[in-house]
This record gives C-alpha cells, structure tokens and sequence, in this order.
C-alpha cells in the first residue's frame, strides 16, 4: 500500500468572505511536489479545511517555509479567523466492494 503525505489546514474564517478567502488560497506559484489538494468547508462557509497530498514531508515542508506561502498567508489574512494545521502520514483504507 502506498504511503501518503498530507497536510490539513482548518480555518475559520469571517462571515460572508467565503468568495474572497477562496481567490486568496489559491497558491501561485503552484507548489512542487504537490499532488493534488482540496478544499471543504462548512454549511455556514465560516470553516474551511484543505487537505494536500505531497510527494515527501520535505517538498511540504519547503513549500510551508517558502517565499510564496510567506505570501498566500498574507494576502489570505484579513479573512482569517482562527487557523490550525497538521502534518500526517498514512495510507488508504481498503473499503469492501458491496
């Protein structure tokens, strides 16, 4: 089985700035050694969760140390709240054909 490499964010952020926060999260440049990511968020649009998949915790950790993160951060900050995050290793479960 494959492992994986992902780092969740969960954000709360302010009421109504869900259109703004999303243009805001998008990173550029696109980060190396990214997989694929996505982005959930709640009924009230006031908590997202975004969740990517990495190639190593080295090409997250650099991307989490860079210039252009630096920068994401920044432009996303009048919109956030309140911010946590997680790196994790794991693996796909294996869910039965029905």
């Amino acid at each position: 089985m494959r492992e994986h490499f992902v780092w969740v964010t969960v954000r709360r952020i302010k009421p109504g700035a869900l259109e703004q926060f999303e243009r805001a999260w998008r990173p550029d440049p696109y980060p190396e050694g990214l997989r694929q990511a996505y982005a959930y968020w709640s009924e009230d649009g006031q908590e997202i969760t975004g969740v990517s998949f990495w190639d190593s915790k080295e090409a997250c950790d650099s991307w989490r140390t860079s210039e252009g993160e630096a920068h994401r951060r920044e432009v996303m900050a009048p919109y956030v709240l309140e911010e946590r995050e997680g790196f994790y290793r794991g693996r796909e479960l294996g869910v039965p054909v029905r």
